[in-house]
């Protein structure tokens, strides 16, 4: 997962929990995501990409 490319589909403000669609298994999938960055607001449709992987389903990203 780590390294993996995406784009935001629900918002990530701090301290928040946000969603993100991921390219895995040759196709997307939904993730919830934390900002690397802990004062950053990464808006809908932003390009991010993955910098840690909780599994199953928890990733924290940070925009590209």
């Amino acid at each position: 997962m780590i390294a993996k490319m995406g784009r935001v589909t629900g918002t990530i403000t701090p301290g928040k929990l946000g969603e993100v669609m991921v390219e895995v298994r040759g196709g997307s999938e939904a993730f919830h995501a934390y900002s690397a960055d802990n004062d950053e607001t990464i808006p809908v449709g932003s390009r991010i990409v993955v910098v840690e992987y909780f599994p199953p389903r928890t990733v924290v990203v940070t925009r590209m």
